[in-house]
């Protein structure tokens, strides 16, 4: 399985994604954003940072990256795509997920171990995890305010494409505690946590986050 890593100005966290990759078995492959080549991957992951500096809204540049035209194409051919926190909001920007990332309702910065319930393990993503798992994945984000307008919310919610919810505590004042959703084919994935981070036993959360590289390799396997 050869996921890319698409690398933006700004992006901080493409290697911890690639790391993620290998550690569960696939081949990480390092796309660059300015380059109209996915080089045959099988699947994508948008990884978390500042892309572009976060000028204007968070991931409003990177919609137009030459990169994000194939990613696009690629998306709504069924490629599996993963955006993770401002890859997340960069799929919103680029419309292969609907709502908006907005700043966090108590107006700061925010990083903490975060629980998190799985609630749809049918994507690409989430095959590993059992329905409605809860595990601790690292949550870092300024605006991760997941909004909707309320036949969206109600649309997401009726169909089962909230992938992750918020347990315990709503970190960022996302509407209907939402930490991540799919697209209606479910194959493109938005989650503001960072699963990457909580990969090895001897770092951060635990291994929880695991899970969201070793189901799409077990599911290429099949």
């Amino acid at each position: 399985m050869r996921i890319g890593v698409v690398t933006f100005p700004g992006s901080l966290d493409d290697a911890d994604a690639a790391r993620a990759i290998r550690l569960a078995g696939g081949e990480s492959v390092a796309l660059w954003h300015g380059d109209a080549d996915l080089k045959g991957v099988d699947a994508v992951v948008l990884p978390g940072g500042f892309s572009y500096g976060d000028y204007l809204r968070c991931g409003a540049i990177s919609r137009f990256a030459p990169v994000m035209s194939e990613v696009v194409t690629a998306a709504e051919r069924g490629m599996p795509v993963l955006g993770i926190c401002n890859g997340f909001q960069v799929l919103c920007e680029s419309h292969l997920l609907p709502g908006a990332l907005i700043r966090n309702d108590h107006r700061t910065f925010i990083c903490r171990d975060q629980r998190l319930r799985i609630e749809n393990n049918r994507t690409p993503w989430t095959t590993s995890y059992a329905e409605n798992a809860e595990v601790t994945i690292v949550l870092k984000n300024g605006e991760g305010g997941f909004v909707a307008d309320e036949p969206t919310l109600e649309r997401l919610e009726g169909e089962g494409r909230v992938v992750a919810r918020y347990l315990d505590v709503n970190p960022n004042g996302s509407l209907h505690d939402i930490a991540g959703i799919t697209n209606e084919r479910g194959n493109v994935v938005g989650l503001m946590p960072h699963p990457e981070h909580a990969v090895e036993a001897l770092t951060g959360a635990g291994t929880d986050g695991l899970g969201f590289f070793t189901g799409l390799a077990a599911l290429t396997a099949t």
